[in-house]
C-alpha cells in the first residue's frame, strides 16, 4: 500500500456514525483498529484517518463544527458523476456543484466542485 505524504486524521465524536457516512460516499476502510475506533480510509488517492475522540491529539476544546477554518480538498476522477450519485444518496451539500475559476501565476484553472459537511462539521470539498 502506498500511503500519501499528507493524510488528514479526524477526530470524531461517534466512530460508527462518521466510519458509516465516509462510507456512503465511497471511502473503504483500508484498515481499522476497532479497540482503538480507529479507521484507515481511501476514496481513489484521497487517504483520510478517522479516530474517536481521545486525549492524544486534542489541543483545545473541540466542539461542533469541528475543523473551523479548513476545508479538506479532494479530486475525484469524475466529478459529474460522483455528484449524480451522492445526490441520489440523498447527502446534503454545504455547498451545490460549482464551477469556480481560480489564477494560480499567469494561468487560469476552471474547477468544478462541491463541498459537504460530515458528522463532525468537517467541511470536505470535492473537485476534478
Amino acid at each position: 500500500m502506498k500511503y500519501n505524504s499528507l493524510i488528514p486524521e479526524l477526530s470524531v465524536t461517534d466512530f460508527e456514525k462518521s466510519k458509516k457516512f465516509y462510507q456512503l460516499l465511497g471511502f473503504h476502510v483500508v484498515y481499522e483498529r476497532k479497540d482503538d475506533y480507529f479507521a484507515f480510509l481511501q476514496l481513489e488517492n484521497n487517504q483520510i484517518m478517522i479516530e474517536q475522540i481521545n486525549q492524544h491529539w486534542n489541543t483545545g476544546k473541540l466542539e461542533y463544527p469541528f475543523g473551523r477554518g479548513i476545508n479538506i480538498s479532494m479530486s475525484v476522477s469524475n466529478i459529474d458523476q460522483f455528484y449524480m450519485i451522492l445526490k441520489q444518496k440523498n447527502v446534503i451539500f454545504f455547498k451545490e456543484f460549482m464551477v469556480n475559476k481560480y489564477q494560480a501565476n499567469d494561468t487560469i484553472y476552471e474547477d468544478k466542485e462541491f463541498l459537504i459537511q460530515d458528522p463532525d462539521g468537517y467541511l470536505l470539498r470535492f473537485n476534478n
